[in-house]
């Protein structure tokens, strides 16, 4: 049982290992720096390279953003969407896509959801769905670790603590089906890749949560949406050829223990549970 049906490439993880060991020791061999081997690792300078690197990897959303625009472009090219804006600096959101049905999704953009950054979002008043889509371009990262710290650690705490409702989640982006992330979607069936630009994408991995808030007193256990209630998860299930039991559908429960408040998360797909947790306590500073 697992919470996405992709994980780490170990064998990749061993080689990304193995460089950076390389990287630590060889260094100082590269470029013109002018600096003895000693000298080199006491100035700091290959320190603050590495730095340097992580923070333009970290910061920049370019290649995600392009990715995400050419999918929303493809959609409402093939006519299951009727377009899309991006919302722009001035929002706490994204993108907003116009529905076929006249309605109005909101996409929040973020990366690897095991960050602190899955925690900022702001449902906005006008979007009739609010959907998180992680775009996570790390081929090093584990998909696995990163669902579930991202859904059950991170958003669940948001949804109702903050009580900002998530309609769905989105995981997949341009790594998806790579070597750097091998996609047993499409192990056996390549027929299953939609070319839509530089990329072939295997079908996204939908998250469909509940329509309400979960509330201790009232409203403890909400049940998972179906999937067409969430029309922009059901457009893209369409548009990329999804199958049935490839849709994941997340529970929260609640309840006071003393004076904290409690929460359990349990994802099912295909009719069994892939992951569920224990009560935990929602932990706010």
């Amino acid at each position: 049982m697992t919470i996405i049906p992709c994980e780490q490439n170990k064998e990749l993880r061993k080689r990304i290992e193995r460089f950076a060991e390389t990287l630590k020791t060889e260094s100082h061999k590269l470029g013109d720096h002018g600096l003895g081997e000693q000298e080199f690792y006491n100035s700091g300078l290959f320190r603050g390279a590495i730095e340097r690197v992580r923070g333009q990897f970290s910061a920049t959303m370019r290649d995600k953003r392009e990715f995400m625009q050419r999918v929303l472009n493809f959609m409402e090219d093939e006519k299951f969407i009727a377009g899309w804006q991006s919302a722009g600096e001035a929002n706490r959101h994204d993108y907003a896509v116009d529905l076929n049905s006249g309605k109005t999704a909101v996409i929040e953009l973020k990366g690897c959801l095991d960050g602190n950054n899955t925690n900022i979002f702001e449902r906005p008043p006008h979007a009739n769905e609010f959907v998180v889509w992680s775009v996570c371009s790390n081929p090093g990262a584990d998909p696995r670790h990163n669902a579930w710290s991202g859904i059950h650690t991170r958003l669940s705490a948001e949804i109702i603590f903050r009580e900002q409702r998530v309609d769905g989640v989105i995981i997949w982006d341009m790594v998806c089906g790579t070597l750097g992330r091998p996609c047993p979607k499409v192990a056996n069936n390549p027929d299953r890749l939609t070319e839509v630009g530089p990329y072939k994408l295997p079908p996204p991995c939908l998250y469909v949560l509940p329509a309400t808030v979960p509330s201790p007193r009232n409203n403890p256990h909400p049940p998972a949406q179906k999937l067409k209630d969430v029309e922009f998860l059901q457009a893209m299930y369409d548009c990329f050829g999804g199958n049935p039991e490839e849709i994941n559908f997340v529970e929260f429960q609640v309840h006071y223990q003393g004076a904290d408040l409690m929460r359990k998360t349990t994802i099912t797909r295909d009719g069994s549970v892939q992951r569920t947790s224990d009560a935990t306590a929602i932990k706010r500073a």
